[in-house]
């Protein structure tokens, strides 16, 4: 015979209680049910655990041996048991993100906000970064889900599209490209250009939809930021996607929305095709799908008026996502 946790249970009722009757009823066993159980304890460990009188249960040298390991194991069980059902119930867990920088600026923090209201014992990671890296960080297993812009069809991946996101130009005011309501790929391309670094997924947008127009670059920058104040600064113009316009809210700077078919950066949420997520994974996804409205919100709001000035700042932004939780 085994020894279960229902016998270790069994023993340490008896050796608490010291009463065969109120030992059986704590463990919700008939007396002679609980006898039986007792006794075939003692046959299966090869020792008398109990002295037993007529009014007293006392434990044996052996049983008190026996009950040192008993009340550990026991209590290693019941919190692996219990730290199971929090895991399974949300109450505890894990969960890793990667996505990229525009979205983690703006509308991802409230989403964030959000799940640990509603979850507060999970602990949140996040790391923002590229579409590639977010990617290659879902693969490799350290992150639980990415959201990342131009996935392709993947066997390993699975992808629930998030937003569309079209593409604004932001020039000076006193920029030519500023009396053009839409201008097209040709209009953007008779001006010098500040291009974003070409790894980043808003520059793969740019090139494909815009080819084979010949971009003359005058700067090419890592950062939005730089891009902002080289604009600012009168350097060139620039085309960028919508969720990322709150970098170049400042005053001087025009935005119009592009005449340019198929350009629109499409946001993804991305998990490991065929990998069941934890339980505490499966709420951040769910929860981040339910937020998607609010993300198609701010692509399409960001470039409505008549210049960046006039969009949404990223203080708004967080205000906008959280009344819509």
């Amino acid at each position: 015979m085994n020894i279960s946790t229902r016998d270790l249970q069994a023993f340490l009722a008896l050796a608490e209680e010291k009463h065969f009757t109120r030992a059986a009823a704590r463990c919700c066993l008939s007396q002679s049910a609980f006898s039986a159980r007792i006794g075939a304890i003692e046959q299966a460990l090869g020792a008398r655990l109990f002295d037993r009188t007529t009014r007293s249960v006392e434990l044996t040298a052996e049983g008190a041996l026996f009950m040192e390991s008993a009340r550990r194991l026991h209590s290693e069980f019941s919190e692996v048991v219990e730290n199971f059902r929090d895991h399974a119930a949300r109450r505890k867990g894990r969960v890793a993100l990667a996505a990229l920088p525009s979205l983690v600026a703006a509308w991802l923090p409230a989403v964030m906000a959000g799940y640990r209201q509603a979850h507060p014992g999970i602990e949140l990671s996040l790391t923002d970064t590229m579409s590639e890296e977010c990617l290659a960080l879902l693969r490799a297993g350290q992150v639980d889900l990415a959201i990342a812009a131009g996935v392709s069809a993947a066997e390993d991946l699975e992808s629930q599209m998030l937003c569309a996101d079209p593409f604004f130009l932001v020039c000076r005011e006193d920029h030519p490209l500023a009396a053009c309501a839409q201008p097209s790929g040709a209009d953007v391309a008779a001006h010098p250009m500040v291009h974003i670094a070409r790894r980043s997924s808003v520059r793969n947008y740019l090139d494909l939809a815009l080819h084979p127009a010949s971009i003359h670059a005058t700067f090419e920058v890592q950062h939005l930021a730089s891009v902002a104040s080289l604009v600012e600064a009168g350097l060139g113009v620039t085309v960028v996607p919508g969720l990322t316009l709150f970098h170049f809210h400042r005053p001087g700077l025009v935005v119009r929305p592009m005449n340019v078919p198929g350009l629109v950066r499409r946001i993804y949420l991305v998990r490991r095709r065929g990998r069941s997520l934890s339980p505490a994974a499966r709420a951040m996804y769910e929860h981040i799908l339910a937020a998607r409205a609010v993300l198609e919100n701010l692509s399409a709001g960001y470039g409505v008026g008549s210049g960046a000035r006039s969009g949404r700042s990223p203080q708004s932004v967080a205000a906008v996502a959280g009344a819509r939780r």
